[in-house]
């Protein structure tokens, strides 16, 4: 059977979806299930095999996830799920997914395996239990050959992305991968393309699998310019209203946001800052909603926060920019945002806030809307002034040449004489009286007025290509069993071996014998807990910088130094900008001349005549053991 999927449902709660997983999906925002969505439910939720056929980011994950909580015997911590990925990325992806839709099903385990994590740390989660597996295949085969991944108890098996696992090289170990799970299993298989090799895989190991087909409402977006601006969560409201003071013709915007709660919590942050806004979300009555959509049109209002379903429909031709504060769920749901803008004829403007976790939706973006979406930097405090300082100038040389200021003269003059003022102090004191509720100078700004009073446009930064950390298996061995006529023969295939698999996430990079060396601040220290081992491996793990290229490391409060080869360039300065140990992003940056001292306390000399205790007595023995092989 197949199925062609266009339009949704009327909402989640037709689809036969437990309670527990509704109240999640409404805290999370979800209000209408997306075409596959509303098909591939009803089809899992009945325990049919299913052969989908969707482009990355339409909602899949969702439309397998749901159904798949949906089946999970919370008593048994066990895996009774695996999902197959072709990714690291993709994996964390979907396993934090899964936990964000299992917040109301106490006791619930998902775990990722892939390559280029500990296997100790994987090896530890393994033991204590877990429901849900998703990892690449070349570390759950590793985990299976182990024995330490056991699927006798699996009901569901999903292949997520097939075709990518294609073009990576990965459907031998998926085929090796399907055969040690029990036959009595629910296969679901997702794919954006169905070459003969994903069908065949579909036809030998799927049973009579239900076929939907998804038809891609995304288009290319013609009359809108596009831009993405990386930011943390904590900094997207600044960086929000510092795009909003140096856009040209801004006029008015429309800020998506993913939750009802999130609407009004943003609206009333800037209001507080100054904007006329307002929040659009379901819980309006159409009264309401209709009230805010006329402001809107006769410019009382200029910024209206709203949620997707309920920017439905809205139609105002001001609208000169979308914001995407939340970063949609999908692509289509992208599309019909932007799509409220450029309208009648008119350019519009679109701007994307995207964490550094979020990154992997731009292709998809740039795919969907069939546009190159350039990067923004947020604007510096200097730039913001020197547009307030522009608007202002602007401001007082119309009033000079409209309105008439005799009056105003004689006021000037009179302090001039009586208080004996020059008429520049005077001026600069009314020009503080006249900004003072919206200051030219932002903290952090230049200490002086900007001399140059232009206009600053945002400035534009090289788009980073975050390389997808593709998961490879290593290298090892054939693996040789010793001769046991009593046990039974292996029908089951050899698994497949290639060579030039690692497990090294990113390619090792090399530096000339003795490079020099400089001297890096990163902004993370001993407050937060961190330790010189674990900031290696970071920066050899994610840089890809050998630990004989990295030098000493000082600990402080707040903040360390490490010594790194000098002059890195743009590429690697951007990785180690945003490695994060322990949650904290490292921002790297190279250590000013006469920043770093050194505040340790010099070693204790020992006394005259004494032998340092540090060494050990004449004729010790080492205490450490021969190493096992």
């Amino acid at each position: 059977m197949t199925t062609t999927q266009e339009t949704t449902v009327a909402g989640f709660d037709t689809l036969g979806l437990a309670k527990p997983l509704l109240e999640a999906l409404a805290e999370v925002g979800y209000e209408t299930p997306s075409p596959i969505q509303a098909a591939c439910i009803p089809v899992l939720l009945a325990g049919h095999d299913l052969l989908g056929e969707a482009q990355t980011g339409t909602g899949k994950t969702a439309a397998f996830a749901l159904p798949l909580l949906q089946k999970i015997d919370l008593a048994r911590a066990v895996p009774q799920a695996l999902i197959l990925t072709p990714t690291r990325e993709l994996a964390i992806q979907v396993a934090e997914a899964l936990q964000k839709y299992a917040h109301h099903l106490p006791g619930f385990h998902v775990l990722p395996i892939y390559g280029g994590q500990s296997m100790v740390v994987q090896l530890r989660a393994l033991s204590r239990g877990t429901h849900v597996i998703v990892g690449t295949p070349g570390r759950v085969m590793d985990h299976l050959e182990r024995k330490s991944l056991v699927l006798n108890n699996l009901r569901m098996l999903v292949l997520d992305e097939a075709d990518e696992m294609l073009r990576m090289g990965f459907i031998d170990d998926v085929k090796w991968i399907l055969e040690h799970t029990p036959a009595e299993r629910q296969t679901a298989l997702f794919s954006a393309t169905m070459p003969d090799v994903i069908r065949r895989v579909a036809h030998e190991h799927l049973r009579e699998p239900k076929e939907i087909k998804i038809r891609s409402a995304t288009s290319t977006v013609v009359t809108t310019s596009q831009s993405y601006c990386q930011t943390h969560s904590g900094q997207k409201l600044e960086a929000l209203t510092r795009i909003l003071e140096v856009e040209d013709d801004f006029d008015a915007a429309i800020v998506f946001v993913r939750t009802k709660t999130a609407t009004v919590e943003l609206a009333d942050k800037l209001e507080a800052r100054g904007y006329s806004v307002a929040a659009l979300n379901g819980d309006l009555t159409q009264g309401l909603r209709e009230q805010v959509i006329e402001r809107l049109k006769a410019g009382t209002i200029d910024i209206v926060v709203a949620t997707d379903v309920a920017a439905r429909g809205l139609d105002v031709s001001r609208v000169s920019h979308v914001i995407n504060y939340d970063v949609p769920y999908d692509t289509e749901a992208y599309v019909h945002r932007i799509g409220r803008t450029g309208r009648a004829g008119r350019t519009g403007r679109a701007i994307l806030f995207l964490a550094p976790r979020e990154m992997y939706m731009l292709k998809l973006i740039e795919r969907a809307t069939k546009q190159k979406i350039t990067a923004i930097t947020m604007p510096t405090p200097g730039e913001v002034a020197n547009r307030r300082v522009a608007q202002f100038t602007q401001q007082v040389v119309d009033i000079i040449k409209t309105e008439k200021l005799d009056f105003f003269f004689d006021v000037v003059r009179r302090m001039e004489g009586e208080q004996d003022i020059a008429a520049r102090e005077i001026a600069a004191a009314l020009a503080w009286l006249a900004t003072r509720e919206r200051p030219l100078q932002m903290p952090g700004a230049n200490d002086h007025a900007p001399r140059d009073a232009a206009t600053a446009p945002v400035a534009v930064a090289p788009a980073p290509t975050p390389a997808r950390d593709f998961e490879r298996k290593p290298d090892f061995k054939a693996r040789t069993k010793p001769a046991d006529d009593s046990a039974p023969a292996e029908p089951r295939r050899e698994r497949p071996v290639r060579e030039g698999r690692s497990d090294t996430p990113v390619k090792q990079r090399s530096f000339a014998e003795g490079a020099t060396m400089q001297r890096y601040r990163i902004e993370i220290g001993r407050n937060q807990g961190v330790l010189p081992k674990e900031i290696v491996g970071a920066i050899a793990n994610e840089a890809g910088i050998a630990g004989k290229d990295i030098g000493q490391i000082n600990l402080f409060e707040d903040y360390s130094s490490v010594e790194l080869p000098a002059n890195l360039g743009d590429d690697l300065m951007d990785i180690l900008r945003r490695i994060r140990v322990r949650q904290f992003a490292l921002k790297t940056r190279v250590m000013e001349a006469g920043e770093f001292v050194d505040t340790r306390p010099p070693r204790r000399a020992p006394p005259a005549g004494k032998k340092p205790d540090w060494k050990k007595p004449a004729g010790a023995k080492p205490e450490w053991k021969k190493r096992e092989r």
